[in-house]
């Protein structure tokens, strides 16, 4: 266990690091912070730091940089979440309160947090199987041509053309909606399956082969594996810390392009708990230079998706972790309203 001056001394480390992008030496430390002890206890304790692989000596400098494992422990033990001021507050809430729909959402989100936190904003769209049907609407486009449009409590609308085995009468019609709609209005679409297996035996022998087709085509509208999307924005920003990347940027770039990687790095949906994947945490080589802030975000308390950011491991950790969890919570209350 590191003495808590020396945990001072890694945060002040840090912090100088992050905020001036140069190695750190001992004077500047005692100079800038009130560690109240002399630069040669200073150096003694940076020592130690870097005999236990907290921090680093780069190339020839006299200074010091953290490594993530110095990061690790200054997430973990030393880096409070930095809370979002009232303008800042105000601010995020305004810009998402003009969304009209959720892709209108979810692209006002990526822009908001490329913007807060100057990295590269990744925000999933809430997941279909953690969702639950607010509505089923179904309206007749021709004798024998049926629209379905599902609803979700997270404001997402997915639309389907069914093609009927026979014409379908306004009656029956009318009949299947509503009691489609009392079998899985509120529940989550999991259950769905099996709360309409036997609806088809409520209807007349012509009509069966219809309300067949619509919950077939219902169910694989459940299931399509086009539900995990995601929106990525702000890459511009990482030409800013060009320096922070060893060589080159290609391969973080390339990162960022594959969809399944983005996902794998915000983790899952249902864990709606602050992650910080820093450095070498992340298994995907191409971003071994960089770090993940995410959180979930969700209505009622349950996270549907995640969102977060990734950026160079030198990165604002509390200011970054304040305004992802800041944004997340927007966003869970627009879901929640809409």
């Amino acid at each position: 266990m590191l003495s808590e001056r020396r945990l001072q001394v890694l945060r002040a480390i840090v912090q100088d690091y992050v905020g001036t992008e140069e190695p750190v030496g001992s004077k500047a430390l005692t100079e800038r912070h009130n560690l109240g002890v002399s630069p040669a206890t200073v150096r003694n304790d940076m020592a130690a730091l870097e005999d236990e692989g907290f921090i680093a000596q780069p190339h020839t400098s006299a200074g010091r940089i953290p490594t993530d494992k110095g990061y690790r422990l200054f997430v973990d033990k030393l880096a409070g979440v930095k809370p979002m001021t009232p303008p800042e507050r105000r601010a995020i809430q305004n810009f998402l309160d003009g969304a009209v729909d959720l892709d209108d959402v979810v692209a006002r989100t990526v822009r908001l947090l490329a913007q807060l936190t100057r990295q590269v904003a990744v925000v999933q769209y809430p997941s279909l199987t953690r969702s639950t049907v607010r509505h089923v609407e179904l309206l007749s486009l021709a004798p024998a041509r049926l629209m379905l449009v599902l609803i979700t409590d997270t404001g997402r609308v997915e639309q389907r053309m069914i093609d009927c085995p026979a014409p379908f009468g306004e009656t029956s019609l009318a009949d299947l909606r509503a009691r489609l709609n009392s079998k899985v209005a509120g529940r989550r679409f999991t259950d769905v399956p099996r709360l309409v297996e036997d609806l088809p035996e409520a209807f007349d022998l012509e009509d069966r082969g219809t309300v067949s087709t619509v919950l077939s085509t219902l169910l694989e509208t459940l299931v399509e594996e086009n539900e995990e999307r995601l929106m990525i924005g702000g890459t511009a920003n990482l030409t800013r810390f060009g320096h922070d990347f060893p060589l080159t940027i290609r391969p973080v770039l390339e990162a960022l392009e594959e969809q399944v990687v983005l996902l794998k790095l915000l983790g899952e949906a249902g864990d709606s708990g602050m992650t910080v994947r820093i450095g070498h945490e992340n298994a995907y080589e191409g971003l071994n230079s960089t770090s993940v802030v995410s959180v979930g975000y969700g209505s009622g308390g349950e996270a549907v998706a995640k969102l977060g950011v990734v950026g160079p491991t030198r990165m604002d950790y509390p200011g970054t972790m304040g305004a992802v969890r800041a944004v997340a919570r927007y966003v869970g209350q627009i879901l929640a309203e809409s």
